[in-house]
């Protein structure tokens, strides 16, 4: 007799011989260097539920370039695991073939080359095209958004969030859960949440004074004959990682206990599958899953991982859609006798130059960005460089952001937040001021100049280091390394808290940095209210009219050590 988990690794073992999971026979075209839409869109129908999937759009309403990391760590039991593996070992993982489209668009490796045969990825109108023709085959199917879809452009900034609700309301979403949508703060939130035609799912999110729930912890779908529970999880560390002063009246947490409580309440409802809509993050996502049972399926967000295969933990299955609009996942399931039995997935990749845009949602995105077209166009230099973000250490648009700090600001060390959101640009682009945006656009964006001891700056790596690297995920509380520029260390992610940075230096002079002494701080994202200072897009852009062209040397400032 097979047991269910075994049925289900046949079913994650299937995907990596016949391509029911992942890109499919991509590796085929990659001789051609040809795709098409039917090819990307191709998929063989199966069970009797579709989920349909996308988390941390950002705001991204236009095709962008976006490079995957080229360091993404795990520490404990996520070491060496998806999504921990990266480049040429990502590729060797998964059985991709070398510069063909799914390693251009999964990995950083030849990031730039490639760009240049597969284009950019994304877009909302593309997105739309694949949405429709989903449901074309299987109208009965769920569209759920994992959060981090109202921030992190310009035109969401401007808007409070209103270009994205409206493009989602228009694309059909059916439930969605939260992260930077707070930072917004509790009465822009509460206002787009009261107009919203579907629902907004927070299980973790709890009445701050009263210890009570706050918002709808699940909602029960009926497609097809079947009961489909969708539990939403926010993002558990708000106030820590982002301005509690913005959403004072709530709680959040991971809450597992809770969760436990949530699927066993649609379990006795009698539903046939459970689907968490997850933005924890992966590994804590991981951890949730082998502790609260009775899960099918955690739709996984926050970490921006992108992940062409299911990982299966007991008898869940975790998927994990990337970012920025890159991805859409559906997933076809077999649920029979309150079970689910096996699945089909696939994570489609939004190659923009391959996928027609939908003339609908095309329209509705040019209204939306009509009103600030001369604003997100306008040029402000030309780079030389390629700028990307993703990674747990500093990508050169951070090199930039704090080669501007410093300069601007007149400070001898700068700190940019590692933040995960921020489009890509190719060497030889245009820099518009929408690029700027991309890449620092948020609510509390106010740069600071202050003092700091040697102890203090210490004392905040050893801190960011440890939400990073700490092995337990529960503690791990989303993002990467806090940027550094005029600033140099050695970190041992090994090591635990207190013990992980030396060798504190200046970059300019190569002095030691003295607990005792006092520098010269600037910086941005300080979740204090009372932060003064000019906006960071401000700042950034000042620095970039002035030199006019970006052209970066190879930043060796960290060097990392116990992976």
């Amino acid at each position: 007799m097979i047991s269910r988990r075994e049925f289900l690794q046949a079913s994650v073992a299937a995907s990596a011989i016949v391509g029911i999971s992942g890109f499919g026979n991509w590796s085929k075209l990659a001789a051609q260097q040809a795709l098409t839409q039917d090819q990307l869109l191709q998929f063989d129908d199966f069970g009797n539920v579709t989920l349909i999937h996308i988390t941390d759009l950002h705001a991204q309403l236009k095709p962008i370039w976006f490079r995957e990391p080229e360091i993404n760590l795990g520490v404990g039991d996520a070491a060496g695991k998806p999504p921990h593996v990266t480049g040429a070992d990502f590729i060797k993982m998964f059985n991709l073939t070398p510069a063909s489209p799914e390693a251009y668009a999964l990995t950083h490796e030849d990031f730039t080359a490639l760009g240049k045969t597969y284009g950019r990825m994304g877009g909302m109108d593309r997105v739309a095209t694949v949405v429709k023709s989903i449901r074309a085959a299987r109208p009965d199917s769920i569209l759920l958004d994992g959060g981090d879809t109202w921030h992190g452009s310009m035109t969401s900034l401007l808007t409070k969030g209103q270009d994205m609700v409206n493009v989602m309301n228009a694309l059909g979403v059916e439930a969605m859960t939260s992260h930077w949508e707070w930072t917004y703060g509790t009465e822009r939130v509460k206002e787009i949440v009261d107009g919203l035609p579907f629902a907004f799912l927070g299980a973790n999110i709890f009445d701050a004074e009263w210890d009570e729930p706050a918002f709808e912890p699940y909602k029960i779908f009926e497609k097809g004959g079947l009961r489909i529970a969708v539990i939403g999880q926010a993002f558990p560390y708000m106030p820590i990682a982002n301005p509690g002063w913005m959403f004072p009246e709530y709680s959040f947490g991971i809450r597992e206990e809770r969760m436990q409580a949530m699927v066993d309440e649609v379990r006795a409802e009698g539903v046939d599958l459970v689907v968490c809509l997850s933005h924890n993050g992966f590994d804590v996502d991981r951890k949730m899953a082998g502790r609260v049972k009775g899960i099918d399926v955690i739709l996984t967000g926050h970490t921006h991982d992108a992940v062409p295969e299911p990982i299966l933990i007991g008898e869940t299955i975790m998927i994990a859609s990337g970012s920025n609009g890159k991805f859409v996942s559906r997933i076809d399931l077999d649920v029979r006798d309150g079970r689910m039995m096996g699945f089909r997935h696939k994570l489609i990749p939004i190659f923009a130059d391959v996928i027609t845009p939908d003339a609908e949602m095309a329209a509705l995105i040019d209204a939306e960005r009509a009103p600030f077209q001369a604003q997100l166009e306008e040029k402000i230099g030309t780079t030389e460089s390629l700028l990307y973000r993703r990674g747990n250490f500093n990508g050169t648009w951070d090199d930039l952001i704090c080669n501007a700090i410093r300069s601007e600001r007149d400070s001898q060390i700068a700190m940019s937040p590692g933040v995960r959101w921020g489009t890509s640009l190719m060497p030889g682009d245009a820099i518009t001021r929408e690029d700027i945006h991309n890449v620092t656009s948020m609510t509390y964006g106010k740069c600071y100049r202050t003092e700091m001891t040697g102890e203090t700056i210490h004392t905040i790596l050893e801190d960011v280091a440890d939400n990073l690297f700490n092995p337990d995920p529960y503690y791990q509380q989303g993002g990467d390394m806090v940027r550094v520029g005029g600033l140099g260390y050695h970190i041992d992610v090994s090591k635990p808290i207190g013990q992980r940075i030396s060798n504190l230096t200046l970059v300019d002079t190569g002095e030691t940095i003295d607990a005792a002494k006092s520098y010269t701080v600037a910086g941005w994202a300080s979740v204090n209210e009372a932060t003064e200072g000019p906006q960071i897009w401000d700042v950034l852009e000042s620095h970039i009219k002035k030199i006019g062209t970006v052209a970066l040397e190879p930043n060796t400032s960290v060097v990392v050590t116990g992976a």
